[in-house]
Order: structure tokens, then C-alpha cells, then sequence
């Protein structure tokens, strides 16, 4: 006798394997489809679920996921996502995720605004932070290989309510990335067609400043991206492979040509801004690092995660940020940083020294450039998007994978119907910024599991070495959001430094000499733990002082709509369906162990559970 899974789907043959392939109907839009939990069976549920929130959040809010689960919950696909990505995938999807608008349209701002020459110097700095945020995610990717990416990390190693924080901040990092690449794409399609870049745009005057510039033609493109998505992770590995390989030409083209007409006097003064100014490009330019965790969420398609991802991660972080520090370097040699373009750099630099047909050269490899960036996000965050439904936060419609493609539409569709909405209104400036402030934030919540990873396990580890890992960790994050916010405040000073600096090397030196490892990786994990992680939440958070005060108002508006939205749905939603789950194991126990030939008489006895 075969236990029935979750939704009354038998499970495949012999019971080895939990995952069932059905078809289902994409559009398909009931109320169960969406809310199929108990708590929103009738009003009187859901009134009744509403009283017991206190309690439910109780429940979750530090219930902690394991592998097994997250494992588990790929059956609420209905269908597998197909194994077909290698290491060579990998690295151009990484590279083709990270290398566009960023490079082609921030530099030149960033350059003209705020760091001038040093601007090479912002992108070292989050270059580094950027790697080491790498190392995390590979640890993590590998031991855990589902699509769910840093949402699934959070999930198993903080517990639901912060991976649910988490998992919005990173679907908004998504929309907000994909719209801030499908303008600039429109800005350097303008000057493929000898127009300036905000030629296409429609002006609306009776909208506010920021938001009425629109952009038809991102929205295009938007849908164009979308169509090529949801028919093959395969078919976009090869168009992001070929479009990448054009793209590399054109940098090696800019970097050529640029030096051929550089002038070493461009170069001088070197830091006009100061130390400030460089963090603060540094801060903005992380954007053009967003998208290599968008490969991480690949490992479900990965042929061989533990060999395969680190390689096609860490690979194409190391080159994307040589590349960018060239391309950088480049830039401020062959103009003033003063007279540099905001909106298309590289093409006005060309026109500048006199090599006017060169800006149709970079324009066409920025195109190639922001399309892959466009793909990559589209995978990225549709998969994001699929393992989140699949725990319920967000409706299990979104979890549904298609049988003949093996891609989930409905959450590749949804999403890229949002990021077209941001693109239409608004402007670069505010996109960037808003995903700056989203992406540090996750990318430090991530180094904090990756220490909580290593040296916490539940049940093993003792209340003194968790006691004393929570308190280091305090202290960590504590001198860390005060040097930042001394950086903020205070543009000559440096005592604070003098007492927040050795309070976080001492902190970490403690974890590494006071608590003992718990864990050790199987297959690859990050070197000089707890420095690295340790490290990336500094400079993370260091980065986020250089911020904007009007970005960390819109952040905490967007987390209050979550908030609101997690006690309102995704609350009772996740709490339902974790019971559902626990009393489907406990049923199916019995059967499991009379599967394995275990006596019968044995398995119904309470130590047989």
C-alpha cells in the first residue's frame, strides 16, 4: 500500500522518490488555486486564524526548516525542473547576470558625481564584498541545491519569519533590477539610433519628477525576455552563452580603443570627492554586481552542484570584476571625470574624442550586455518565486511548473509583469538606489546564516556555545552598524573608529577561539570562518551607511506592506500548511517502515513513530 502525498498525488515508484508528475492547468485561477489552506475555507476560518496570529507567530517565527524539507517541498511543483546546466552554464549565466547596465550607465554617474577617477577604487571595494558574499552562497547552494536560493538559506538556518522578510526584499531586488536594465536598455537602444538616450521616452507633465519619463519600449523588450523564459532553461543557457560571448567582444573593443585615445592628464585630480565620495559609488555601484545569486538558484537545474557552481560562481565574480575595474579605469582615461555622460558613458566618450562611429559599437554590445542581464533575472527570479510558493508564504500558484517546458511560467509571467509596471514610470537614479539598500540587506542576512550554519546545530550544540555564538554575533553586527553610522554622520572624524574596529575583530576572534565548529560541510564550504563571514556583514552594512536617507524610507515602506501581507496571508498560509505536513508524516510513518519490512506490530507502538 503506497501512502498518498499532499493534494492525493500517488508517489512514484516503490515510494523512492517523493516527487509526482501530473499535469495541471496553468490558468487555472480558483480560489484553492491560490488559498487552498484550512484558515481560508470560509470567513469563520479565517476570523478564527486572525485571533490565533499571536500564537501562530509564536510557532514560526523561529522554526527553523532542514534539507529534507526543502527537498521534500519541490513536490508542490507537480513537475521536476530539468537537470541540463554544467559548469560552463553556470559561469556564462553568472557573467551574463552581472555584466550590463551597471557598467555601461552607473560608472559614468558615479564617476561624474561622485568618486571622479577613484571610481576604479568603488568598484574594488564592493568587488571584494561581492566575493565574499560568493563564497556564502556556494556553501549554501551546494549543500542545499533547490531553487529557492538565499530564501530556502534563511529558511533553514533563521527560521520562517526572516526568510520571509528576506524573500520579499529579494523578489523587489529582482523587479527593481530588471526595470533599472530594461531603461537603461532603452537609453543606448537611442543611441544605436543616433538619438539621445531619453529621446524615446513619452514626457508626462502631470506626474511627479522621477516618474514621468515613459518607457514603452522597455516594456517591449520586457515581454520579449519573458517569451524566450518560460520555453527552456536550456534554449536561454544558449542565448545568454552567445549573446555573452558578442558582449565580451565589444568590452575588449572599448578597453582597446579607449586606451588607444587615453590621456593620463583625465586622471588627475584622482579623488576629487574624497573617501566619502568613493564609498558612496561604491555603495550605488554594488548594482552592478546584482545578479550572480540569480545562479545560485539554478542548482536544481545543475548537473553536479558541488563541482559545478563553485566554479561557474566564484569563476565569473573573479572576471566580472577585473573586467569592471578595467572598463572603470578606461572610462576616466579618455575624458574629464566633469564632462563624463550619465546616461551612455562609453558611446559619448568615443564621440568625444572624435571616434563618433565607436558609440555604435558600444551601444550594440550594451544591448547584447542588458539582455542577458534581463534573461538571467527572468530565470532568477521566477525560480525565487517557485520555491517560496512552494512553502505557501506566497500562493502555491506561483509554485506550479509546467510539464513540457520544465519551467515555471506562471511565476516567470507574474514577475515580469511587475518589473514592466516599475519600468514603464521610473527613473534610473531612484531603481538604483532602491536596489542597493534591498540587496546589502540580503546579502548580510546570508553571511549571518552562514555562521549560524557552522557553528550551531540543533539538539548538538550546547545553550552555552549558542548563547555565546548569538552574543558574538551581537557584537558583530553592533560595531558594525556603528561604524556605519559614524561614516554617515561624521565626514572628518575618526575616534569612533578607533573603539567600533577592534570591538569586531575581537568579536570575531572570540566566535573563532570561544565556540567550537558544529558543522562541516560535505562538499565545499568557505574558507577562514568566521573571518569572511564576519567580514561580509561589515562591509555590507558599512555600504549601507552610505545610502540615502530617502532609500531607507522607501525600504521601510516596502517592509511594512510585508509585514502587513505575512500577518494577513503568508502567516496562516505557511502555519497550515507546516501542519498539514507534520500529521502527513506522521501518517505516513508506519507504512514507510512496513515498505522497509519492518514488523507491522512494531510500527504502531508510540517509539515506532
Amino acid at each position: 500500500m503506497k501512502p498518498k502525498m499532499e493534494g492525493g498525488t500517488e508517489t512514484n515508484g516503490g515510494g523512492s522518490s517523493p516527487m509526482t508528475r501530473r499535469r495541471y492547468s496553468a490558468c487555472s485561477f480558483t480560489k484553492d488555486d491560490f488559498f487552498p489552506e484550512e484558515s481560508f475555507k470560509s470567513t469563520n476560518n479565517y476570523v478564527e486564524a486572525l485571533r490565533q496570529t499571536p500564537a501562530r507567530l509564536a510557532n514560526r517565527i523561529l522554526t527553523r526548516s532542514n534539507l529534507q524539507t526543502e527537498l521534500e517541498v519541490k513536490a508542490r511543483s507537480a513537475n521536476e525542473m530539468k537537470k541540463t546546466l554544467s559548469w560552463w552554464d553556470l559561469m556564462w549565466f553568472g557573467m551574463g547576470a552581472v555584466i550590463g547596465s551597471g557598467i555601461f550607465v552607473l560608472t559614468g554617474k558615479e564617476a561624474n558625481e561622485h568618486a571622479g577617477p577613484a571610481v576604479v577604487l568603488s568598484y574594488v571595494i564592493y568587488g571584494l564584498s561581492a566575493l565574499l558574499s560568493v563564497f556564502c552562497y556556494t556553501e549554501f547552494a551546494v549543500e542545499i541545491p533547490v531553487a529557492g536560493g538565499s530564501f530556502a538559506y534563511l529558511r533553514v538556518e533563521l527560521g520562517d519569519f526572516v526568510a520571509f522578510i528576506a524573500a520579499g526584499n529579494i523578489l523587489f531586488e529582482y523587479v527593481i533590477g530588471g526595470a533599472a536594465v530594461a531603461r537603461s536598455w532603452t537609453s543606448y537602444f537611442a543611441t544605436l539610433c543616433n538619438h539621445k538616450p531619453e529621446d524615446f521616452r513619452i514626457h508626462v507633465h502631470g506626474l511627479a519628477h522621477g516618474y514621468n519619463q515613459l518607457d514603452p519600449i522597455a516594456i517591449g523588450v520586457i515581454i520579449i525576455i519573458c517569451i524566450i523564459a518560460v520555453v527552456s532553461i536550456k534554449g536561454s543557457s544558449r542565448l545568454n552563452y552567445i549573446a555573452s560571448v558578442v558582449h565580451l567582444f565589444v568590452i575588449f573593443f572599448i578597453i582597446i580603443c579607449g586606451f588607444i585615445k587615453a590621456d593620463t592628464k583625465n586622471y588627475s585630480p584622482f579623488s576629487p570627492y574624497g573617501p566619502h565620495g568613493i564609498f558612496k559609488a561604491s555603495a550605488v555601484l554594488f548594482f552592478a554586481f546584482v545578479g550572480f545569486d540569480a545562479v545560485s538558484t539554478m542548482a536544481e537545474e545543475t548537473k553536479n552542484p558541488a563541482r559545478d557552481i563553485p566554479i561557474g560562481l566564484v569563476g565569473s565574480m573573479v572576471i566580472t570584476t577585473f573586467l569592471y575595474c578595467v572598463l572603470a579605469v578606461t572610462l576616466c582615461l579618455m575624458q574629464p571625470y566633469r564632462e563624463i555622460d550619465v546616461d551612455a558613458p562609453f558611446s559619448r566618450a568615443f564621440v568625444a574624442v572624435g571616434w563618433s562611429w565607436a558609440q555604435y559599437v558600444v551601444a550594440a554590445g550594451a544591448l547584447k550586455g542588458m539582455t542577458s542581464v534581463l534573461l538571467v533575472g527572468a530565470v532568477g527570479q521566477a525560480r525565487y518565486l517557485t520555491h517560496i510558493a512552494r512553502t505557501h508564504m506566497m500562493p502555491p500558484w506561483f509554485a506550479k511548473v509546467d510539464l513540457r517546458t520544465g519551467t515555471p511560467i506562471n511565476a516567470t509571467v507574474v514577475m515580469l509583469v511587475a518589473t514592466a509596471a516599475i519600468a514603464f514610470f521610473t527613473d534610473l537614479v531612484i531603481l538604483s538606489e532602491l536596489l542597493s539598500i534591498a540587496t546589502l540587506f540580503i546579502f548580510m542576512l546570508v553571511a549571518i546564516a552562514l555562521l549560524v550554519r557552522r557553528y550551531y546545530v540543533s539538539g548538538e550544540t550546547s545553550t552555552q556555545n549558542r548563547n555565546k555564538l548569538i552574543f558574538f554575533i551581537l557584537l558583530i553586527l553592533g560595531s558594525s552598524i556603528a561604524t556605519a553610522i559614524y561614516w554617515g554622520v561624521s565626514e572628518k572624524g575618526w575616534i569612533a573608529y578607533c573603539i567600533t574596529v577592534p570591538i569586531l575583530i575581537i568579536s570575531t576572534a572570540g566566535m573563532w577561539f570561544f565556540v567550537p565548529q558544529a558543522c562541516t560541510p560535505k562538499h565545499w564550504g568557505v574558507p577562514l570562518v568566521p573571518w569572511l563571514p564576519s567580514a561580509s556583514i561589515a562591509i555590507n552594512i558599512f555600504l549601507l551607511g552610505s545610502l540615502k536617507k530617502d532609500s531607507f524610507m522607501r525600504f521601510a515602506a516596502w517592509t511594512a506592506f510585508l509585514l502587513l501581507y505575512y500577518f494577513l496571508f503568508g502567516l496562516h498560509a505557511s502555519y497550515d500548511t507546516a501542519m498539514a505536513s507534520q500529521a502527513t508524516k506522521i501518517e505516513d510513518a508506519p507504512y514507510k517502515k512496513i515498505e522497509a519490512g519492518e514488523n507491522s506490530t512494531a510500527t504502531m507502538t508510540p517509539t515506532g513513530y
